[in-house]
């Protein structure tokens, strides 16, 4: 008992560490262009955010990632899906979309790269329906 015991409280440890490390933290903006918000480079130099999340497809030319990443705000995609039937029907399926992101959004190479040569933090998926495996 005292071993399942000093497990747990071991895993608990453990977790809570993950939970409070210094990327395990922050205040996230989802920002969009859309005339209520401030400007991408306002909303990244009030020093409020650590962490500004490019959704709705803002238009991406008037957005200076570079920028926003020196005064240390890492910037995102924001992949969401509220309502739908979407899916991903075979695990090639999956490494395609990966490789899609890699390629033209994180650290891999691509001639298309919609945002230049910058580089983002991550991605951050919502899908808030998913499906059930048959």
């Amino acid at each position: 008992m005292a071993l399942k015991s000093s497990i747990s409280v071991l895993l608990f440890c453990a977790v809570l560490k993950l939970m409070t490390g210094d990327d395990a933290s922050g205040i996230t903006i989802y920002w969009v262009q859309n005339g209520i918000q401030s400007t991408f480079m306002e909303t990244c130099t009030t020093s409020n955010y650590d962490f500004v999340n490019l959704a709705f497809c803002p238009p991406l030319e008037i957005i200076d990632i570079k920028s926003c990443q020196a005064k240390g705000v890492k910037v995102m995609l924001s992949i969401e899906g509220g309502a739908g039937n979407y899916y991903l029907s075979f695990s090639e399926d999956a490494r395609q979309v990966a490789d899609y992101l890699w390629n033209n959004f994180l650290g891999g190479q691509s001639s298309s790269r919609p945002l230049g040569n910058a580089v983002l933090d991550g991605i951050d998926f919502g899908i808030e329906g998913g499906t059930i495996a048959a």
